[in-house]
């Protein structure tokens, strides 16, 4: 709950395989608890977790550990609170014309906007300059209600980067329609954002995982063949139909490089938008889920991880926010109003059985118990041996989806091949469903190099994870795939022992 506290996990994070840690909003905000995306005070870090010093000795204990740091910022709106303190210094903080589902909508384009423009660029430079800060998480960028020439996003992205001088600065957008644009910097006509996050991805893992297809996750089938289009292009939409919304989603993102696509299996976000709060390990069976997480973490994409997702943390993540008595009601209904977008929660019975956000035990069941390290050790060593291989293997380091080709075995499994020379040959096979006996398969992807043989590198069935073992899958009888499984196969001289 304090920035001690969590300096004194860094570094177990470094030897995880760790690199960047990005830190929820924490803005000062009103109550006891809270997300902090609806701040108060924007250059105030919030009293409820240690002193500025505190927060400053955490940055700098991470950066000793070559961990870096960067901030998720709420620009898009002012929370009510927010709203009610600034308006006696100037009407003009507040747009007139446009609106925001979260509250006011900062005057970007309008009467005096040059100087609550000022206001949050200056806010920019606070973080980066002023606790070393290496980077921002912008969120929600598509709700930035802006009609200028020059857009708002392009400023805080150029005055983060002239706040940083020399140093490296990591940049990420949200952006829930998709728009490779703004990765694209001056060149291509957009901010120049670094990375942005993946929605696709998950909401198709999850609906391989779970079969459930409710709301958002209506569009995907969780398939072989989509799961591959996700490792190979990043986005799954890029501008096509998209039934959900009615509408297109998403835009070209073909010549975006792999590791500017940030995929996640967990996140805060997701984890509320449920009934419970539930981890995916809750969700899913092991196997399956050891599969999957193969694929996340080997898959040319950048993988970023919701806090305690590397020991299958049992404590739960719903949305909480300790607001003013007068305002908890409305809070309560709209986050059940949200909800009901699912049809199976928008029941009475499960309207009347979702946690209440303003109630503390909300909030303290979301605290993460770190002995579960220990506890869940084989969900742990899972995690830590991939990051390792995803690492130090020559294929999957590189990060590179042009050298990267995918078949479907069955609408529950796939390949991935890795080209490359000897050295560099991969072979990852996911296998979701039922175990395939294959006399052969006329892919060219599994030919081995010549001269070579496949021989297992890794296996998410060895017993070190929980698994039973896995038997040599490329034999003289054909293929045979193990059920809820994932494998790594790399090319061996035919004389040489696997």
């Amino acid at each position: 709950g304090t920035w001690a506290a969590a300096t004194e996990q860094l570094a177990e994070l470094a030897r995880l395989g760790v690199t960047v840690l990005e830190i929820m909003p924490i803005a000062e905000f009103a109550g006891e608890f809270g997300w902090s995306y609806d701040p108060v005070g924007l250059f105030a870090p919030s009293h409820h977790y240690g002193t500025p010093e505190a927060l400053r000795r955490f940055v700098d204990a991470a950066h000793r550990l070559r961990i870096g740091v960067i901030l998720d910022v709420v620009y898009n709106h002012f929370s009510r609170l927010g709203e009610r303190l600034l308006r006696p210094f100037a009407a003009a903080y507040v747009s007139v014309r446009h609106k925001n589902e979260w509250g006011a909508a900062p005057n970007f384009d309008d009467a005096q906007s040059d100087p609550v423009r000022g206001f949050f660029t200056a806010n920019v430079r606070h973080w980066i300059a002023e606790y070393h800060f290496d980077g921002l998480r912008i969120d929600a960028t598509q709700a930035f209600a802006d009609d200028s020439a020059e857009s708002i996003l392009d400023q805080l992205c150029h005055a983060a980067r002239r706040a940083a001088g020399n140093r490296q600065l990591l940049l990420v957008g949200e952006n829930e329609p998709q728009n490779a644009r703004l990765l694209g910097g001056a060149a291509g006509g957009g901010p120049g954002f670094d990375a942005l996050w993946n929605d696709d991805f998950h909401h198709s893992a999850m609906v391989a995982l779970t079969g459930r297809r409710e709301a958002y996750y209506t569009d995907y089938t969780g398939r072989a063949e989509e799961l591959i289009a996700a490792a190979k292009w990043g986005y799954l939409f890029q501008g096509q139909r998209y039934a959900w919304q009615n509408n297109p989603r998403g835009s070209p993102a073909f010549d975006v490089p792999a590791h500017c696509f940030f995929n996640y299996l967990q996140n805060h976000d997701q984890l509320a938008n449920s009934a419970w709060g539930q981890r995916i390990h809750e969700l899913t069976s092991p196997g399956r889920l050891r599969a999957m997480t193969a694929l996340w973490l080997l898959a040319p994409q950048t993988p970023i991880f919701f806090q305690g997702q590397e020991f299958a943390a049992s404590s739960p993540f719903v949305y909480f926010n300790d607001c003013p008595a007068d305002e908890r009601a409305a809070v309560a209904q709209g986050r059940g109003k949200f909800l009901s977008q699912f049809p199976s929660l928008a029941s009475g019975e499960m309207q009347d059985r979702l946690s209440d956000p303003c109630d503390p035990a909300s909030f303290r069941r979301a605290k993460l118990d770190f002995s579960e390290r220990q506890t869940h050790a084989q969900e742990y060593a899972l995690h830590c041996d991939l990051l390792a291989l995803r690492r130090q293997d020559p294929a999957f380091c590189r990060q590179d989806a042009t050298r990267l080709y995918g078949a479907s075995l069955a609408p529950e499994a796939l390949l991935l091949r890795y080209l490359g020379d000897e050295t560099e040959t991969r072979l990852l096979i996911v296998n979701l469903g039922s175990q395939l006996r294959l006399a052969s398969i006329s892919c060219p992807l599994v030919a081995p190099p010549p001269t070579t043989r496949w021989a297992i590198r890794w296996s998410s069935e060895d017993p070190r994870y929980g698994g039973s073992g896995t038997a040599e899958l490329d034999t003289s009888q054909g293929w045979s795939i193990p059920a809820q499984a994932a494998v790594v196969l790399q090319p061996v001289r035919k004389d040489e022992t696997s």
